[in-house]
């Protein structure tokens, strides 16, 4: 595979499979690279929940792009994290052209370029994802096929052993076991999907959900279907960083001891290089900071205990103590995918609903809420800043900072809002300093 044009250099690529095994080559070239050019800063980037390679590679080329101007004399070399995502089609990305952000949106059928990816995505299930699309099609009446197709669903994304996957589904963990499944794989499938429609049609048309029509109840399908695929995304992201990215770095650190380390994160590539530093091994202290941009899970995954349950805390509590800097957690209030959606799909089995179907997402969200909508939360000596602030003082040398990037993170329509607004120089800058870079 050609290696993509890129606007800074030197760049490599680590590309890992679903279970976190890197492509030895791609690893081995990086290696040599950075002693060879005598990198000292490298700056890592993981893409999110919706990039394939190209995409991920337009993002990554993008948003390196200011760093060389913003630090001409130091010596950065920047790498692509490539892991295999899936890309609902449907969703815009501000600044990209359509072809490669979005195909016009169909719901609730599901785009040609959709089924393709599902396809790729959850090999040797064909006649499960033909089976989605039929009813998708057909939007049949009884509510036994929405039951059907909530099936199928779970049968797509679940885990086929053997395999790690499963071990890094959870946000949470209680007395030491992780956090049961979400309520939408749990609950009822009728009643599921159309809360999934509700929130819909209120992020589209506000104000709407509130009245008595009834929204399309395979609408709410359409999105059970794409949640559920970003569950399998999120379980994969985990793995991916634990056992892939942390160990490379891992490596790193003894092939280039000089050479300081700074990982990005975008959605549940966020969620990916914060699992790096799981899998860190003991005493590598070349991380120096992590920033994540729109991090799509849970806004107490840092956290040692939850406020709502003190027995339980997050499944990554104390690690942004192995980053010899800052972790950064930039978020903005514009992020409907996280804001709204995120906690719907988030909400575990057994919790208790809200009355008012309008705005649910956001009602649930200070339980279930994102990283990327409202920052690290129950994380005593969390600063908190906004963009302006952070890019003009200088940033705490560990712990964890939460940075409001509202300012600029803005744009983009429904479902997700201005999820995937993340290409702006002010946020590569926020990097450089976080690294003490700049």
């Amino acid at each position: 595979m050609a290696d993509p044009a890129m606007s800074v250099t030197p760049y490599w690529e680590l590309t890992f499979d679903a279970d976190g095994d890197p492509a030895a080559s791609a690893r081995d070239r990086l290696f040599a690279g950075v002693v060879r050019r005598g990198v000292r800063e490298l700056v890592v980037f993981a893409h999110g929940w919706n990039n394939d390679r190209s995409g991920a590679t337009r993002i990554y080329d993008r948003f390196f792009a200011p760093m060389p101007g913003l630090a001409p004399t130091a010596r950065i070399g920047y790498v692509g994290v490539l892991w295999p995502a899936m890309r609902f089609s449907d969703e815009p990305i501000p600044d990209f052209p359509r072809a490669v952000a979005a195909e016009p949106p169909r719901r609730p059928v599901l785009g040609k370029d959709t089924r393709h990816a599902l396809l790729e995505t959850f090999p040797g299930r064909a006649v499960i994802v033909e089976q989605l699309a039929r009813l998708l099609e057909q939007q049949p009446s009884e509510e036994a096929e929405l039951e059907e197709f909530a099936r199928l669903v779970r049968l797509l994304v679940e885990v086929v052993a053997p395999g790690p996957q499963a071990l890094f589904t959870a946000d949470t963990v209680a007395e030491g076991v992780p956090q049961s499944e979400p309520e939408m794989f749990a609950g009822q499938a009728a009643a599921v999907c159309e809360e999934f429609a509700r929130a819909l049609a209120e992020l589209e048309s506000p104000g709407t959900a509130r009245g008595l029509a009834l929204p399309n109840p395979w609408e709410g399908a359409h999105e059970l279907l794409r949640q559920a695929t970003y569950y399998a995304m999120k379980r994969r992201a985990g793995t991916v960083g634990e056992r892939g990215l942390g160990r490379v770095i891992g490596q790193l650190a003894a092939a280039a001891p000089q050479v300081r380390v700074h990982l990005v994160g975008h959605s549940f590539g966020a969620r990916l290089v914060s699992f790096a530093l799981r899998g860190l091994p003991k005493g590598v202290r070349t991380v120096k900071c992590v920033t994540l941009l729109q991090a799509a899970f849970s806004h107490y995954a840092f956290a040692s205990r939850l406020p709502h349950d003190t027995r339980a805390g997050g499944v990554l509590q104390g690690q942004q103590n192995r980053i010899d800097g800052p972790l950064v957690c930039c978020h903005s209030r514009h992020d409907s995918a996280l804001g709204t959606l995120y906690p719907l799909a988030s909400r575990i089995a057994g919790d208790s609903r809200s009355a008012a179907p309008a705005g649910i997402g956001r009602m649930l969200g200070a339980k279930w809420g994102a990283l990327g909508y409202d920052g690290v939360q129950a994380v005593p000596g969390t600063r908190t800043l906004t963009l302006a602030q952070a890019l003009r003082t200088p940033l705490p040398a560990s712990g964890c900072v939460n940075v409001d990037a509202a300012a600029v993170v803005r744009r983009g329509g429904p479902p997700s809002g201005a999820h995937s607004d993340i290409l702006h120089r002010e946020l590569a800058q926020l990097v450089l300093t976080a690294g003490r870079v700049l």
